[in-house]
């Protein structure tokens, strides 16, 4: 069965209207929930916006539902010590009683990089960085201990106590890098996510990650695939039509995005997620900006769901 997913991106929201969109989530139908590792606003601007860190949202959200999985995507390997989060996933874990999957990926975002503080090296050194901190967790969540010694990152005989409430903590690589990324995908996780890409764009790079799943000598089946899709969604067709233009002139449109929206109304919204379905998606998740248009979000929880999820 399809499942569907809620992405609150923690930009510009307040931390109480971000607990009660995390309670509808909870309580309306929906499968998955996840929040994005962001230190400044996205797309840049400059640093002035109001954005929540990551890893301390995902302890909150665990204590405050009760139903949906948990995620974020994806966590930027260079922002923290790679063992250092596979111990703060598991906490986690054990606070949502399993219910957590870890995104991870290679960062993108070069302002926030140097405001905090972090280098932002070429994407080759990032992706190396990426695979290398995959490894050191992927050790952690199935092995008693752990000895890794890389280029960027080592762990001397770690232990991670108490181990994961799950066995094993699902992993999940984001992106859409046809060389390395999706081949780290085929090589480690469980699971795959794009974001925001039309429905071409997305069967044929799930086509050059079941290729590199053969290289790999992995079963594609094993690998789940999800993706995000803005939410212009409307209560009706015009509506939504409106949201469309609001939301574009707010935040812009840039063309590797066109067609990684849901728009219109719930009929709208129905046969796009079910061509996004037909086209390989395990998992499609609606991504929430504010100002969060509330009656648009209950149609979607009232009408789209339950008929994506028939079959």
């Amino acid at each position: 069965m399809l499942k569907i997913g809620l992405h609150a991106g923690q930009q510009d929201i307040s931390a109480d209207d971000l607990r009660k969109l995390w309670k509808f989530a909870d309580d309306k139908g929906f499968d998955f929930l996840s929040c994005w590792d962001h230190l400044y606003e996205a797309p840049p601007i400059d640093g002035m916006s109001d954005t929540y860190e990551a890893v301390a949202l995902l302890g909150a959200m665990a204590v405050e539902t009760k139903n949906v999985r948990l995620g974020t995507h994806v966590f930027c390997m260079n922002y923290r010590n790679p063992a250092l989060l596979a111990k703060s996933i598991a906490t986690i874990d054990h606070l949502s009683h399993g219910r957590i999957e870890l995104g991870l990926g290679a960062g993108w975002h070069a302002q926030e990089h140097e405001a905090f503080g972090y280098k932002f090296p070429p994407v080759k050194e990032r992706l190396d960085r990426l695979e290398e901190g995959i490894k050191i967790i992927q050790g952690m969540f199935t092995q008693e201990r752990t000895t890794f010694s890389g280029e960027y990152y080592r762990v001397d005989d770690v232990t991670l106590r108490p181990p994961p409430y799950q066995s094993p903590i699902p992993l999940v690589v984001g992106g859409r890098g046809e060389k390395r990324t999706l081949r780290i995908a085929a090589k480690y996780a469980q699971g795959w996510n794009v974001p925001y890409i039309h429905l071409e764009e997305f069967e044929r790079l799930s086509g050059v990650l079941d290729m590199w799943c053969e290289r790999e000598q992995r079963d594609p089946n094993e690998i789940e695939r999800s993706i995000n899709l803005h939410m212009h969604m409307g209560v009706t067709e015009a509506d939504g039509t409106r949201i469309e233009k609001e939301r574009t002139a707010l935040f812009g449109s840039r063309p590797e995005q066109r067609g990684g929206t849901i728009s219109g109304g719930p009929q709208q919204a129905i046969e796009r997620i079910k061509y996004f379905q037909e086209a390989g998606a395990q998992r499609v998740s609606i991504a929430i900006r504010p100002p969060v248009d509330w009656d648009a979000l209950q149609a979607f929880a009232e009408e789209v769901i339950p008929e994506v999820k028939k079959d």
